[in-house]
């Protein structure tokens, strides 16, 4: 490494205010604000997506609020870190994607059988708040779970979670579910106001000032929202109707559980303890943190547990799993602002935030090829990001087997679910979702198969075979 890139490694990591730094208002209050503005899409859009796919429209702006005031929680629980719970650092917790295929699994058997909204939501904390313990119970030990979910395996994971919500988002485009047997569906208009999300977010993606590209999404958004107003696609009507606070009412739709629902969220909880890994890793190079040591596996122990506490008071509260966002690091790079404090702040304003129904009111109004412009980025960035993790691991045979048979068998049974009808319904309902099949496969097979040779030997074998020897096997291959 040479000279000058030492010298702008660290004026990078350069810090205006470290990690126990206590900044004065105005500071803490603008960072807090730019924290919101880069996970508040995260925050509510599983929300929506769920909302709308799984037909819950009236209890939409509740759910939204409690997303709000939830993550508010959760972002204090770590920053401040009370007793064992919590990172003691700036990172901000929130509604998880990676949890999005799993819950709308658990709400359409719920919907299969005939049961209510109420039902499908009760069902869906019920089963997430229970399934939460998984991570509770791994962040005393998370540093040894790599043992079993290696990154062939998060990858994969990871890859089956962004695929099957494609289609999501290509629904939205051509109008939603609820357009799908319609003439509107995939018409001119839907695919206009999708195009303008779209378009909008690549383009503001490249921009050079760090703090567009941080907002490209909201600003996309917001974009597409002003285009449907011309386009007389907004309707205002029923915000008048919602009242004027949200009160939180633990577990308000009941409390209900469904082993095949439970089994891939207990999953996800496993993968979501390594990523917080990973982010509160990352958060801790950013920030100029150890990255080893006990001060470092205290944090992670911490953060780990917070966000399983995090996702059972969500459950309690009517909103979905949560964990740590990893974009939250990019704005601890860009302002040089790492005090844990702030998260205070942007606890405080996603609280304030979740009060007011009328937030998640507007929101709700949103035409969904708005949403799908946006999500359709989002869930290819989820997929990609999951080749990344792959990327990372040795590649070999074995693994390639691993990773083949398992993808091919998550997306098998998401564009084919009908393959499974033959076995009982239970094992049926936990196999129909992309992410368990994938998962159930990746694990087994990762501890079935054993460790073959690695690359090296195998070229080095190779080297070995006589000239005649290596047209042969190149013949076969």
């Amino acid at each position: 490494m040479t000279q000058d890139t030492k010298t702008t490694q660290v004026k990078n990591h350069d810090l205006l205010y470290s990690l126990h730094d206590k900044p004065s208002f105005w500071p803490s209050t603008f960072a807090a604000l730019q924290h919101v503005l880069a996970s508040l899409v995260g925050v509510i859009t599983p929300t929506l997506i769920v909302g709308g796919v799984l037909g819950l429209g009236e209890h939409i702006p509740y759910l939204i609020s409690m997303a709000l005031m939830v993550s508010g929680v959760g972002t204090f629980i770590q920053c401040r870190r009370i007793g064992p719970v919590g990172a003691g650092m700036l990172c901000l917790q929130g509604t998880s994607f990676a949890f999005l295929t799993a819950v709308l699994s658990a709400g359409f058997i719920v919907k299969s059988r005939g049961g209510t909204p109420e039902d499908i939501l009760a069902t869906i904390f019920g089963v997430s708040f229970c399934a939460a313990f998984i991570e509770v119970f791994l962040s005393r030990f998370v540093h040894k779970l790599q043992k079993v979910i290696t990154p062939v395996v998060t990858g994969t994971i990871i890859i089956l979670i962004g695929i099957p919500l494609i289609k999501v988002a290509m629904t939205d485009i051509g109008g939603g579910f609820s357009a799908l047997k319609t003439d509107n569906f995939g018409s001119f208009d839907n695919l206009l106001l999708a195009g303008i999300v779209l378009v909008s977010v690549i383009l503001l993606n490249r921009s050079k000032n760090p703090m567009i590209r941080l907002a490209a999404v909201v600003i996309g958004l917001v974009l597409g929202m002003l285009a449907a107003f011309f386009m007389g696609r907004l309707d205002f009507s029923h915000v008048a109707d919602l009242p004027l606070v949200s009160i939180p009412v633990p577990f308000k739709f009941g409390f209900q559980f469904d082993l095949a629902a439970f089994i891939p969220l207990a999953i996800l909880f496993c993968v979501s303890a390594m990523e917080t890994t990973g982010d509160l890793t990352a958060n801790s190079t950013i920030s100029r943190e150890p990255v080893k040591g006990p001060v470092y596996i205290n944090r992670i122990r911490g953060g780990v547990l917070a966000d399983g506490v995090n996702s059972m008071i969500a459950a309690v509260f009517n909103s979905m799993p949560s964990t740590t966002f990893s974009q939250n690091n990019g704005v601890i790079a860009l302002t040089g602002v790492a005090s844990r404090y702030v998260g205070i702040y942007v606890a405080a304003i996603l609280f304030i935030m979740g009060l007011f129904p009328i937030i998640g009111g507007v929101l709700q109004t949103m035409p969904k090829p708005v949403l799908g412009g946006a999500t359709l980025i989002m869930f290819g960035t989820v997929a990609v990001a999951g080749i990344r993790v792959l990327s990372q691991a040795q590649l070999d045979r074995r693994n390639m087997m691993i990773v083949a048979i398992s993808v091919g068998l998550g997306i098998g049974v998401s564009t084919v679910p009908e393959v499974l009808q033959a076995l009982p319904d239970m094992i049926e309902n936990i196999l129909k979702s992309p992410v368990a099949m994938g998962a159930i496969a990746a694990i087994s097979l990762s501890l079935i198969l054993p460790e073959g040779h690695s690359q090296e030997d195998e070229e080095q074998a190779e080297e070995e075979v006589p000239a005649a020897g290596k047209k042969k096997l190149g013949e076969v291959g």
